[in-house]
């Protein structure tokens, strides 16, 4: 596993040393020690740290908690804070930064290690999420020109073509989407599923039940019946003419 790359932003540079010794010896990566706001914003785009500890107080025109808000909006690198001065003036000016932690000087390694890890270990978490629900938003953003729906279901995405799905049925909080060989159960409504599926191959037949119209084998009311499947499912007063109309007779 490659080590981990820690940048240090530090003006005292005795202070500087002992921290790159330590994270040295805690096999960590040290690309470079800066002393300054500016020095700092181009180090982490040259180097990509993984994680930056940052002084609050730095000589120079930009302090520690302006270099700390320009790093997280541009590069999405976490800051930690380094300060001898806990006094909650001073704490409560660093949170708007939004740091993932702070370090008290002097600190042991130890702490200084566990801070670490558990900030990058945060971090990455973060960020996975952070993809997976953009990735979901860009489906949701682009469904009318999708032919499927990606479902958040057992820890994953699944890609469902619409012309899979035979029925979803409501179960509370969730959702249960049922295609031919398998079953996708998801945290949703059944307004949010409707306002997804294309309106012209799916109809709502009761508050539980919404059915792809093609997969419909024969209605005999109150119940219709699903194909291949031979699912029945009820059909509730409220939306029988909605569905009448939807079908073709002769």
């Amino acid at each position: 596993m490659a080590k981990a790359k820690i940048l240090i932003v530090e003006d005292e540079s005795i202070i500087a040393k002992d921290i790159q010794n330590s994270l040295l010896n805690l096999n960590y990566s040290v690309p470079d020690i800066v002393n300054t706001g500016e020095k700092a914003i181009l180090a982490v785009e040259e180097h990509k740290p993984d994680l930056v500890l940052m002084d609050i107080v730095l000589k120079g025109e930009m302090n520690g908690i302006e270099a700390a808000t320009k790093i997280k909006e541009t590069y999405n690198v976490p800051v930690v804070f380094l300060t001898a001065n806990a006094d909650d003036t001073i704490i409560n000016k660093a949170k708007l930064a939004e740091p993932y932690g702070f370090i008290i000087k002097p600190f042991r390694e130890k702490e200084l290690q566990t801070t670490i890890e558990m900030i990058l270990y945060k971090h990455e978490k973060v960020s996975e999420i952070k993809k997976e629900r953009d990735f979901y938003n860009a489906i949701i953003e682009n469904k009318d020109v999708k032919d499927s729906i990606y479902v958040r279901s057992d820890y994953r995405l699944n890609r469902i073509k619409f012309e899979d799905i035979y029925y979803i049925e409501a179960l509370k909080d969730y959702v249960i989407i049922n295609t031919a060989d398998n079953s996708y159960t998801t945290h949703t409504t059944m307004k949010e599923i409707l306002s997804i599926l294309p309106p012209k191959d799916f109809c709502r037949v009761h508050r539980s039940f919404i059915v792809r119209l093609d997969k419909i084998f024969s209605i005999k009311y109150p119940d219709l019946v699903i194909e291949d499947k031979k699912k029945v499912l009820p059909i509730g007063g409220l939306y029988k003419k909605e569905l009448y109309n939807r079908l073709n007779f002769i």
